[in-house]
């Protein structure tokens, strides 16, 4: 599987992305000709040879007649659904855009549709996604693994004004992404390229990898403490011996014979929300044959202890049991379908790089379950033989990004 490897020492934003595709062999002529059947106009990209702390990378600036303009989400979409791109690329560009337009509606309290856009709707953002989208299908990459991001703080000028390091959209759109703290005031992460890797990478450590070549996308920031670089090791992936996915994760149990159902119910929200992986009931005979049942939580080893005190402090329990343990796992890619009903996530499962099965995402099948007047089993239908047929996976084949 040809796997890309983003090293995000110095973060990631929509044009180190494209700069760093360019760099590992995106041709720029054909690229600016695809970026050239957008509706927009009176923009050219600049591509330059620049060095960062001694290395050489590529830098993109795209150039641009207009000012600063405000774009709603709506009218990007429509924009880049009308358009002549290959289909490919157009729906990749698209899935960055919505990916956005959620974080944007989350941070604004609003609906999506009511989501403008200022920096992010200026022509450079908008050939920054789609440029990364029309790259990525021509470079052929099937997998795409992060690191870490590190996080910056202090204060940025935007449209709405003096807004916090990281900006509020892009901690929405990193949520449950592992990220580090930088040390650094300048913005490392933008909400361009927070938006790229949440929708099409996996968070890990470097894989199993034959590397092909490695690529440097350049930013505009010359700083002193790093190398403002976005590194790319692009290879094909080598197959461990064991292909699941395999992690280390705290086991946490006890025993409860004198909690209401209420309050069980309520216990099981709580150790969600705060973070854990798992958590279920199981019938329990307990001393003196009194029923009861049995709590067991599966937890991140940072996050154990905080949810054993949760146990203690919200349920009757006086004692939590603590057990370190390995967990398998099927490695899992999220895809979004359209159906005539309105688009749905859809969940594919590999074991290492064989894909296995998808699974339609529960929230969004309800949602659209709701607004149809379908059934939810019909709507689970109608999702899952739409992503068969948009998706084309094969059971025991590797599945392409689309």
């Amino acid at each position: 599987m040809r796997t890309l490897y983003l090293d995000t020492f110095s973060g990631i934003s929509g044009d180190m992305f494209l700069g760093l595709l360019i760099d590992l062999g995106v041709d720029s002529r054909q690229l600016s000709a695809e970026l050239g059947k957008l509706p927009v106009s009176g923009f050219e990209l600049q591509i330059a040879r620049e060095q960062r702390h001694g290395i050489q990378g590529c830098r993109v600036q795209v150039n641009c007649q207009e000012n600063a303009q405000h774009r709603s989400w709506s009218s990007i979409d429509q924009m880049l659904a009308d358009s002549e791109l290959a289909t490919p690329g157009k729906q990749l560009a698209r899935r960055f855009f919505r990916r956005l337009g959620e974080a944007e509606a989350k941070v604004h309290g609003i609906d999506i549709d009511q989501v403008h856009f200022h920096e992010v709707g200026a022509i450079d953002a908008i050939v920054d996604l789609t440029g990364a989208a029309i790259g990525l299908q021509m470079l052929a990459i099937e997998k795409i693994i992060c690191a870490p991001l590190p996080l910056s703080r202090g204060m940025s000028q935007c449209a709405h004004g003096a807004l916090p390091l990281p900006a509020p959209a892009t901690l929405e759109l990193l949520a449950g992404k592992p990220v580090t703290d930088s040390g650094c005031d300048k913005e490392l992460v933008t909400p361009t390229g927070a938006a790229i890797v949440a929708e099409i990478a996996e968070f890990g450590p470097l894989p199993n990898l034959q590397i092909e070549q490695t690529g440097y996308g350049v930013g505009g920031w010359q700083l002193t403490d790093r190398p403002n670089l976005l590194r790319g090791i692009l290879g094909t992936s080598i197959s461990p011996e064991q292909p699941s996915t395999q992690d280390q994760v705290q086991l946490l149990e006890t025993h409860i014979d004198d909690s209401s159902p209420e309050q069980l119910g309520f216990l099981l929200e709580q150790l969600f929300a705060a973070g854990a992986l798992d958590a279920g009931y199981s019938p329990f005979q307990m001393k003196k044959n009194r029923p009861g049942v049995k709590l067991t939580v599966v937890s991140t080893p940072r996050q154990a202890a905080a949810l054993a005190r949760l146990i203690l402090h919200q349920s009757s329990a006086i004692g939590v049991r603590s057990s370190s343990c390995e967990r398998y796992t099927l490695a899992r890619r999220m895809a979004r379908v359209c159906t005539k009903h309105g688009e749905a996530q859809v969940k594919l499962l590999y074991d290492g790089e064989l894909f296995l099965r998808l699974s339609p995402e529960y929230e969004d099948c309800r949602q659209l379950a709701h607004a149809s007047g379908q059934t939810l089993e019909q709507i689970y239908r109608i999702v899952t033989e739409a992503a068969w047929e948009q998706l084309k996976p094969e059971p025991g084949k590797d599945l392409q990004h689309d």
